[in-house]
């Protein structure tokens, strides 16, 4: 088994995050000044993950507090953990407080957007989670806006920050798996009524919500698809409208991409996978979460790889979010810029749309 910290350091250092590490950023955090943030809504699915990646590090971030504009769910979500321990506040409070630079969005998906636009024109940086609303128009405005008054919009697509995505990345764009001629991906889970019902609310069910984060993938590595063909199963027509077992085809030149989403899987966390396939080797990821592992095959040895097969393994992640809130605090210093922009994130979001039927 070859494990990256076996490696020489400029190997180590290619399976490493592009970013630094939550380690090394929260150690050299307390020399630069706390970035001023607060979050909008609790009903997103990784609304109390985000809520505690920003706790998690309070000499990088003061958080000024939580927006929940429905009364019943604040009630309801005012005593749990992590809300117990902020302050909750109006949109309005929460906008103009002094000296606020940014604003994670984690409302239900039909208002994430809106409330974006909303705090884009208040002049703040925004994390947004994912995906970028039912509307291909009202994401391209959100980023012109974004862009015209230079702030940054940051997508909560997860597996951007995952060490085995970003070794993915790194081996694609060096060339040792050749010219990508398939890459297949897998993001299912087993949804109980309650949840099929709620996810029932967006024509592009589980596709839509769930496997946005492999779409997201396909095109930071493929770029835009020529063709999209969606197909769309709804298992339980006398339950609920749920398309709860899907299936897109992302046509490029020279691949073709398969992503699927199933939610009557009983083994759909597990079975979570990710596979890129060139003229020249091949890499798949599985698991997905929450230590990533990754199996490379080559036709030739490739640094101090070997030819043939072989497993990779990585670190487990300090935290599922931690790397993109400490990656975006950099941005918001104005260190870096993300590497991720609007002209990707419109294109993720198109191909997205097309794949849950959607457009």
């Amino acid at each position: 088994m070859i494990n990256p910290r076996s490696l020489s350091r400029r190997h180590w250092l290619a399976a490493l995050p592009a970013v630094a590490t939550a380690a090394g950023q929260f150690c050299q955090a307390a020399e630069k000044p706390r970035i001023r943030i607060g979050q909008i809504g609790t009903k997103h699915a990784h609304a109390s993950g985000k809520l505690q990646a920003i706790l998690k590090f309070p000499e990088t971030f003061d958080f000024v507090g939580i927006v929940e504009p429905d009364a019943e769910r604040r009630a309801a979500m005012a005593d749990r953990d992590p809300y117990r321990r902020v302050t909750w506040l109006t949109e309005s409070e929460l906008l103009s407080s002094p000296g606020l630079q940014a604003v994670a969005v984690e409302t239900d998906i039909p208002n994430l957007v809106p409330t974006a636009v909303r705090c884009l024109k208040a002049g703040k940086h925004i994390h947004l989670d994912k995906p970028a609303g039912e509307s291909l128009e009202a994401c391209r405005a959100m980023h012109q806006i974004a862009t015209d008054r230079n702030l940054a919009i940051q997508m909560g697509y997860m597996l951007r920050y995952n060490p085995a995505f970003q070794f993915a990345d790194r081996i694609v764009r060096a060339g040792w798996l050749g010219e990508i001629t398939e890459i297949s991906g897998m993001m299912g889970k087993y949804m109980n009524d309650g949840g099929r019902l709620e996810l029932a609310k967006i024509s592009g069910g589980g596709m839509f919500e769930l496997a946005c984060h492999l779409i997201d993938q396909v095109v930071s590595l493929l770029g835009p698809p020529e063709k999209v063909i969606s197909h769309l199963r709804r298992t339980f027509p006398e339950k609920d409208t749920f398309a709860d077992n899907q299936l897109a085809v992302f046509d490029y030149p020279k691949a073709i991409a398969t992503i699927r989403c199933n939610h009557i899987d009983p083994m759909g966390g597990a079975r979570r996978q990710f596979s890129i396939t060139g003229t020249e080797g091949t890499f798949e990821i599985r698991p997905l979460e929450p230590t990533p592992k990754g199996r490379l095959g080559l036709d030739r040895p490739r640094g101090d790889f070997k030819k043939g097969y072989q497993d990779v393994t990585f670190e487990s992640p300090t935290g599922r979010y931690d790397a993109e809130f400490m990656d975006l605090a950099s941005v918001v210093r104005g260190e870096k810029k993300l590497r991720w922009d609007a002209e990707h994130d419109i294109a993720t979001h198109e191909a997205v749309l097309r794949a849950s039927g959607m457009l």
